[in-house]
């Protein structure tokens, strides 16, 4: 418990986690601080390509071997599988229809790549290797939990028929095609195409990082005060304990692996963590009659700040433990 505090302090001090803090409570004083919606995107894009490339190289450096595939494989199932126990925890805790049910459980299958960015900064500042092909395990981690989703909502008669265009939508997905193209580029280029852009790629990602967070806890506080009618006991339970159920299932997996303390904590950060980008664009599409505003509000205004403020450091602090570091 001790340890644990103690990663959670210096967390909560951070560039990163302050800034996330200053967007929540602007947002719900109603400030009108705003962070433009171009360049919100333009700094996804960088974080998004910064991830993939530098977990390219990574992989470039050590080689693709069997860890590799067993590491994807296993980020695969437990995409596929952690929408049942969201489904069946939804069950439990909340009135609401099996159709919103599958789409929240969308949601907390698939991965944030914002709360594995913050992670890998975590790491960073501690000084702690993780394996880089992590990377590539979030990538694959972002549709298998879609399928999932719309499988249990054509059980309950809602469910849509796995078109082209709905796989088009979901494979195409432009975070996905570009985390997986980002790490395919440092994969071929490795260190010697790292050296011509690192002053782009290692210099600036900490405080675009920073200011996205700033717009993400803007975006999360908005969230929080016009949504607040739709938030039932149950459904803001249900985000708490989500994550952390799920991340004790990824840190089961991270075991069988035999992942280090870096890829433990970024694995159970994985499967803790819930999409609030790939998803919802997809569920738009997929299942257009559930209520929207509810996964969309849990996964960024309640499961996002806990993993920030109290998962992340307690996932470290486990790591850390199981590791003897």
């Amino acid at each position: 418990m001790t340890d644990l505090l103690s990663v959670a302090g210096q967390n909560l001090l951070t560039p990163m986690i302050l800034s996330f803090a200053l967007g929540l409570l602007a947002a719900i004083g109603r400030s009108d601080l705003s962070v433009p919606e171009a360049a919100a995107k333009a700094m996804a894009l960088y974080l998004l390509f910064a991830i993939g490339f530098k977990g390219g190289v990574a992989v470039a450096k050590t080689g693709v071997d069997q860890s590799l595939v067993a590491a994807l494989l296993a980020g695969i199932a437990l995409s596929f599988a952690l929408p049942f126990l969201a489904f069946a925890l939804l069950r439990v805790l909340t009135p609401l229809n099996a159709l919103d049910r599958a789409a929240i459980a969308a949601h907390y299958g698939s991965i944030s790549v914002v709360t594995f960015a913050t992670a890998t900064a975590a790491l960073q500042i501690k000084g702690i290797e993780a394996e880089g092909y992590m990377v590539a395990v979030a990538a694959a981690m972002e549709a298998p939990a879609i399928i999932t989703a719309l499988w249990l909502a054509s059980r309950a008669g809602g469910g849509p028929r796995m078109d082209g265009r709905l796989w088009h939508d979901i494979l195409m997905n432009g975070s996905i095609v570009l985390l997986i193209g980002a790490f395919a580029i440092g994969l071929i280029t490795g260190p010697e195409g790292m050296k011509k852009i690192e002053a782009f790629i290692v210099a600036p990602w900490q405080g675009v990082l920073c200011l996205f967070l700033l717009d993400m806890g803007l975006v999360a506080g908005r969230g929080l005060r016009t949504s607040r009618s739709r938030l039932t006991a149950g459904t803001l339970i249900f985000g708490i304990v989500m994550p952390v159920f799920s991340a004790a299932a990824g840190l089961l997996v991270s075991l069988g692996l035999g992942l280090g303390v870096g890829g433990t904590v970024l694995m159970m950060t994985l499967a803790a963590s819930a999409s609030y980008i790939a998803v919802p664009a997809a569920m738009r599409v997929a299942l257009p009659e559930a209520d929207s505003s509810v996964p969309l509000t849990l996964s960024l205004g309640v499961t996002f700040p806990f993993n920030l403020v109290l998962g992340i450091p307690a996932y470290v602090a486990i790591a850390e433990r199981i590791h003897g570091a």
